[in-house]
């Protein structure tokens, strides 16, 4: 299991400061749709001082994605400030992009609910995977995230081709 990061600026730690959740963890779900966010996790929000997440189907993946509250504020204000109010279809985008939300207060045990309706969407019966992307995280149906990852030869391929590496240089290696 990964740790935790996060970035301190000058020692001192605000709100919205930069957090980096990394790493997989299984867990599951018990029968009312409750889970337990990561103990790691949770201690990032606490360092943080983020008391409250955000929640929403993922736009392109069968998976539910976790903002903390400041980050999802950025992500919003950053969608709004590339949509014009008075275009039609923007308004339709930004309306349905922060209406399909959820925001989550963990209990004081560190759960949260994962509504009906939520694991309908991202086929979340009770086995369950919490992937750290950075500043979100990720919510899994075991089963789904277990059957999208790449074969170790295709990732290395894909991360090759994102990082544009050059052929080995052998100029003047003879």
């Amino acid at each position: 299991m990964w740790g935790f990061f996060i970035t301190f600026a000058a020692k001192t730690f605000t709100k919205g400061a930069h957090m980096r959740f990394l790493g997989n963890i299984e867990a599951k779900t018990d029968t009312k749709g409750r889970a337990f966010l990561p103990a790691t996790f949770r201690k990032i929000l606490q360092a943080a001082g983020e008391e409250r997440l955000v929640m929403r189907k993922d736009i392109h993946q069968p998976c539910l994605v976790l903002y903390p509250e400041s980050v999802w504020n950025e992500q919003m204000d950053a969608l709004r400030q590339r949509l014009n109010r008075w275009n039609k279809q923007h308004q339709q985008v930004f309306r349905q992009y922060v209406s399909e939300v959820e925001v989550l207060t963990l209990d004081g045990n560190g759960r949260f609910l994962i509504s009906k309706r939520y694991q309908k969407l991202a086929a979340i019966e009770q086995d369950i995977k919490f992937i750290g992307m950075g500043d979100t995280i990720e919510i899994w149906s075991k089963q789904l995230i277990d059957q999208s990852q790449m074969q170790p030869e295709e990732f290395g391929l894909a991360i090759e081709n994102l990082m544009e590496v050059a052929p080995y240089n052998t100029k003047g290696q003879e």
